[in-house]
């Protein structure tokens, strides 16, 4: 027996909206009855579709639409309301994820074909080199070896959808890309703070400062969420979060805050902006949180920890 969350009644069989995690019953289960939060990233605000029955629709002849006709809609797929780019809402976690492939793929292929240099000017965000701005982006999707990338994949599959569901997908993926590179630039700074780098050392590269962004917003839209700390030990989100920000202080408070080839100032940094993110969501929106999702993925992957530098003395995080 479930409550609907905007009426509180009982209800043996209660609906689950996928675009804001929320329950309901069947008087408030469609978006527009209980203002979900999804509602702001569909693309017809009117509520009205065309089912191309009716050409009035559009205020034209068939004749003046076929003229005004986009490219898009040429291409003989059908695509749904919205278009190719539709596929992209509600999917935006596995878009990133699947870029990161496709960046670990095209670092392989560098670092076979390529030389060393290029594949650090490509994908490493280093201290020698901050002005090229190209790696702030392609420094968070690249990886130094398949197990970073998969401790930081988990993290990503297992939060980043329901984050996605609370803040939308456009914004999902500025949260990313943004927290990904101020955690890396952070971590760049304190290697040129510490002292001078030589040519062709320090540098970070990794997922783990956007991911555990994704993990702070969570943290302040549902603390006792309970997730699987290596699949097996179950602890509190909030837990969770306050042990790897105190991993990251102790780290960084000591002078060694690349210590063991993580950037656990890169760590902290991500951290830091999905828990103000999150503060902000929970002020301005009406976001109902779910307490009934139980997450099976690794509540310490973040970051890979435990693992080795990347080559060339690269922070991995």
């Amino acid at each position: 027996m479930a409550k609907c969350d905007v009426c509180r009644k009982d209800e043996s069989m209660p609906y689950n909206c996928r675009h804001c995690g929320g329950t309901y019953c069947a008087d408030h289960r469609l978006p527009e009855n209980h203002d979900c939060s999804g509602l702001q990233n569909w693309n017809d605000p009117g509520g009205v579709f065309d089912s191309g029955f009716d050409e009035s629709v559009n205020g034209g002849s068939g004749a003046s639409t076929s003229k005004t006709a986009s490219i898009a809609d040429k291409v003989p797929i059908d695509t749904g309301p919205g278009g190719p780019l539709a596929y992209f809402r509600g999917n935006m976690t596995y878009t990133v994820l699947a870029l990161m492939g496709i960046t670990f793929l095209a670092q392989l292929l560098v670092g076979t074909f390529g030389s060393a240099s290029l594949s650090r000017s490509l994908f490493v965000l280093t201290p020698q080199n901050p002005e090229y701005v190209w790696t702030w982006v392609t420094s968070i999707f690249a990886h130094g070896d398949i197990i970073h990338i998969a401790f930081n994949a988990i993290v990503i599959f297992f939060f980043g959808p329901l984050v996605e569901r609370y803040v939308g997908s456009r914004d999902f993926l500025i949260l990313f890309l943004v927290s990904g590179a101020v955690a890396g630039l952070s971590q760049v700074a304190i290697q040129i703070y510490q002292g001078p780098v030589l040519p062709g050392t320090g540098g970070v590269l990794g997922a783990s400062g956007a991911a555990l962004a994704i993990m702070g917003v969570l943290t302040i839209l549902n603390p006792n969420l309970t997730v699987y700390l290596y699949m097996i030990v179950p602890v509190r989100l909030w837990m969770l979060a306050v042990g790897t920000a105190l991993i990251s202080v102790g780290f960084i408070g000591t002078g060694a805050g690349g210590a063991g080839g993580i950037a656990h100032a890169a760590h902290l940094v991500g951290l830091v902006i999905g828990l103000a993110y999150g503060a902000y969501i929970k002020r301005t929106k009406n976001v109902r949180t779910a307490n009934q999702f139980q997450l099976g993925g690794g509540g310490g992957g973040p970051g890979g920890p435990g693992g080795p530098g990347g080559p060339g003395g690269r922070r991995r995080f």
